[in-house]
């Protein structure tokens, strides 16, 4: 048992989608299935989006690809991996979720590709 951590979710959410909002949303909703069974193993599950998606409407909004997109989305990921204690890197073609791993590493993180290799929490 370990003690309880913030791990981060990453995985396709913009990345094959030609930008369609459905796919985005379907790709978000992937991500998300993930964090029940993060939650269950005694630790808190955590989404880039969640965090920069209030951000860019906060900041007027932006589509992908924009100027105001860029500046908020993938930098929100990688101020979040500071305060994370790892990363589950869920299957699919994703630069933005390579590079989330890629961090991660450097910051000498676990990097964890499926749910049972995630040790549960001890107790509460």
């Amino acid at each position: 048992m370990t003690k309880p951590m913030m791990i981060l979710i990453a995985g396709p959410y913009r990345s094959g989608t030609g930008d369609d909002p459905a796919k985005m949303a379907e790709n978000l909703s992937r991500l998300e299935a993930a964090a029940w069974p993060i939650f269950e193993k005694g630790h808190v599950p955590m989404i880039g989006e969640w965090a920069a998606l209030p951000v860019l409407r906060g900041a007027g909004g932006g589509a992908p690809g924009s100027a105001a997109y860029d500046r908020v989305m993938h930098p929100t990921a990688h101020r979040l991996l500071a305060k994370c204690d790892g990363v589950l890197r869920l299957p699919g073609a994703s630069a933005g979720a390579d590079n989330d791993v890629r961090i991660a590493r450097d910051h000498g993180l676990p990097v964890w590709h499926a749910l049972a290799e995630i040790p549960a929490a001890g107790p509460d």
